[in-house]
């Protein structure tokens, strides 16, 4: 009767127990149990870093909450694809082989496990491998009220801040790409780690009737790649709006955004989500294709968009991928000053 009570997971402890106890009773030695080893959070590793760090490396990596650069804006919240928010790269004698480690786990943390082969190959391709070229900042102070951890490169810029920065996931505007094997790639992107979004997108694109591929297709005028503020509700948006989907294929959209959101830790997914859901969910998004940039003029669109009133995501497939991404709950997010002045 006990074992039907018991979940699957509660019987084989159960079982376990019973069986060293058995044990114990004919005179064999009873094993202590495994020790449980917490597992600690991005946001819980940056602030032993922060604690690590001598005065002259604060003063060359941290910055105040608020910092604005002379010729960059708002540090914090910059975006650019190819970059160092701070000189120092992560494997230089700048940091120490145990604060390189603790940088090294900080993005592990930041980043679906699943994900972290692919990425090191992405990493290796376009700067040499993690911490090469990789430069990280700190702004705020770790375990105070407010902070954020970015780490940013050639085709990386990720964040991690313990929701300090209020109304944005992902803790801001975010990028990542890839240059698979050249510069220009191939118009299938052979062995680039992000095209496999691409074509889960063109499969929609696949599904639409001949209106609805009218309206998805925008013939020219593709936004340039840092456009990415929010329109807000009453913002004009390219392509078909996600109301004009049948059934299946806003099922299709669904898995097209997970794909989306697959290389990151499962709290910031789920924050994504979240704004995504004030906003009105997918059904206050619309769905543009591009067919300028189309590489080899094979109507595999390589460059597309998903966007609503308070979200971004940005596909650039040429001259290789490019994904620009900006998530909030509330179309008042503002980037920084440079990419405030160009609008969007």
């Amino acid at each position: 009767m006990l074992s039907q009570l018991l979940s699957a997971t509660d019987r084989r402890d159960f079982l376990k127990q019973a069986g060293a106890l058995a044990l114990a009773a004919a005179g064999a030695p009873l094993l202590a149990a495994e020790p449980t080893v917490e597992k600690k959070s991005p946001e819980t590793l940056v602030k032993l870093l922060y604690d690590s760090l001598n005065e002259r490396q604060r003063q060359k990596i941290c910055f105040a909450w608020d910092h604005v650069d002379k010729t960059r804006g708002l540090l914090r919240t910059r975006l650019e694809n190819n970059w160092k928010i701070t000189d120092p790269s992560i494997k230089s004698e700048f940091y120490t082989a145990d604060q390189q480690a603790l940088i090294r786990e900080v993005f592990q943390g930041m980043t679906n496990p699943a994900w972290h082969e692919r990425f090191d190959k992405q990493l290796k391709d376009d700067v040499g491998g993690f911490g090469q070229n990789q430069s990280i900042a700190i702004f705020g102070q770790p375990g105070a009220d407010r902070f954020e951890f970015v780490l940013a490169s050639r085709h990386m810029t990720l964040r991690c801040d313990g929701h300090s920065a209020e109304h944005v996931a992902l803790g801001g505007p975010i990028l990542y790409a890839h240059e698979g094997e050249d510069l220009f790639e191939e118009p299938h992107h052979p062995s680039n780690v992000f095209w496999h979004q691409a074509l889960a997108a063109n499969k929609l694109y696949d599904m639409f009737d001949g209106r609805q591929r009218s309206q998805a297709l925008a013939i020219d005028g593709m936004p340039s790649e840092e456009l990415i503020g929010f329109r807000g509700p009453q913002g004009k948006f390219d392509g078909i709006a996600v109301t004009d989907f049948s059934p299946d294929q806003k099922q299709h959209l669904q898995s097209v955004l997970q794909l989306l959101l697959e290389p990151f830790r499962q709290s910031d997914q789920d924050d994504v989500v979240k704004c995504l859901k004030v906003q009105g969910g997918l059904d206050a998004c619309h769905l543009a294709f591009y067919k300028q940039g189309d590489l080899g003029g094979d109507g595999v669109w390589d460059n597309w968009r998903l966007e609503g009133p308070s979200f971004v995501w940005y596909f650039r497939g040429k001259p290789h991928v490019h994904v620009w991404v900006h998530v909030a709950d509330s179309p008042d997010v503002k980037l920084n000053s440079y990419q405030d002045s160009i609008g969007v």
